[in-house]
């Protein structure tokens, strides 16, 4: 059967939520498909590709005043959408052929740090601190927001006190439990992460997270937050603990940058870097998890600059639950859950990897 084109953006968003896709694609020239299990395929194989004006009457369907005047101005358009069934993370952006649309399905249910196979006893001290930094790292993709968001949830279950979360947009929506939860989404409440960050110092939150940590001004007021007083939970894209300190690092000038790395030493309490790994039978996406603790060895590592030295020291620091990436990589294949290629493919030091696999 050949497939007509739905009316409107909503239809296609119940069929990704009903077959459990992460995300789903209508883009100009290309059939609807969707994202599941990682892969990316069309929802359906015998579908046209959507004309122009098909992919411009889908846009119409959904975006409101507001949005269409964005898209008209800058060209794209970021935001949360919500149809009474769903929320999803809908971006739209102008490109060469017409408009390209993608839906990022926010599950609705928190997931706790158990359920996402988070080490609980390690990550628990993380969440107990009244200061300090914790990053979450990784591609676009590997779960960051579904982590961060079971770390706030904990916190709002554990603790007495005030969150505020900065977003762009706002993926999980937290409801207070014991503590006092706000929420502001960059672009709708505030300009940018930068100025949220400022106007929240002034709010007395206990917690903050950071949404992304993307430019100078967001990090060094994360920082800055972190050292008075505040426990900052942020994001960051990069793959693995030493390249997420370097990537901080490198966004200062470098005449600040011996005073950043003290800083930074101070205050950083741990890094979880993750990423989803297709398991070995299909059924879905396991996480590798790297997990930094900010020791003494790994402040001294981080204030002489010598990040290079961390995964030794990571090896040293089992009892606080740190592991390196490439370990928790042996780990699931060791019990069968991914397959050997995929270990070799996303691991830091193939050699090493490769060595593993030949003895």
């Amino acid at each position: 059967m050949s497939h007509t084109v739905l009316d409107h953006v909503d239809q296609y968003l119940r069929l990704g939520q009903e077959y459990g896709a992460s995300d789903v694609h209508l883009a100009t020239s290309f059939p609807p498909a969707w994202r599941r299990n990682g892969q990316l395929q069309p929802i359906w194989d015998d579908h046209a590709p959507l004309t122009e004006d098909e992919a411009l009457m889908l846009a119409k369907s959904f975006l409101g005043e507001a949005e269409w005047k964005r898209l008209e101005e800058k060209g794209d358009v970021d935001f949360a959408y919500d149809n009474g069934e769903g929320r999803f993370r809908a971006s739209v952006v102008r490109q060469r052929l017409g408009l390209d649309m993608v839906f990022r399905i926010i599950s609705t249910q928190i997931r706790s740090i158990q359920d996402i196979g988070l080490p609980i006893d390690h990550i628990l001290p993380l969440t107990r601190y009244h200061n300090g930094l914790v990053l979450v790292t990784g591609s676009v993709g590997s779960g960051k927001s579904t982590t961060l968001a079971a770390l706030v949830d904990f916190i709002n279950r554990d603790r007495e006190d005030h969150i505020l979360t900065l977003e762009d947009p706002i993926e999980y929506v937290f409801d207070s439990q014991s503590c006092h939860v706000n929420q502001r989404e960059v672009h709708s409440h505030t300009e940018s992460f930068a100025k949220a960050l400022r106007g929240a110092l002034r709010e007395d939150p206990d917690v903050i997270m950071v949404g992304e940590m993307r430019d100078l001004e967001t990090i060094q007021l994360a920082l800055t937050a972190a050292e008075t007083g505040h426990l900052v939970l942020g994001t960051l894209h990069t793959g693995n603990a030493p390249r997420t300190l370097d990537r901080i690092l490198d966004v200062f000038p470098t005449d600040q940058r011996d005073q950043i790395r003290i800083m930074v030493s101070e205050s950083l309490r741990g890094i979880l870097s993750q990423q989803l790994v297709p398991k070995a039978d299909g059924s879905g996406r396991v996480l590798a998890l790297e997990l930094l603790v900010n020791t003494p060895a790994v402040a001294n590592c981080i204030r002489e600059g010598k990040t290079f030295m961390l995964p030794g020291v990571m090896q040293t620091g089992k009892n606080v639950g740190m592991i390196t990436m490439d370990e928790s990589l042996r780990r699931l294949y060791i019990q069968g859950v991914i397959t050997p290629e995929e270990c070799l493919y996303r691991a830091e030091d193939k050699v090493q990897m490769r060595a593993f696999f030949q003895s």
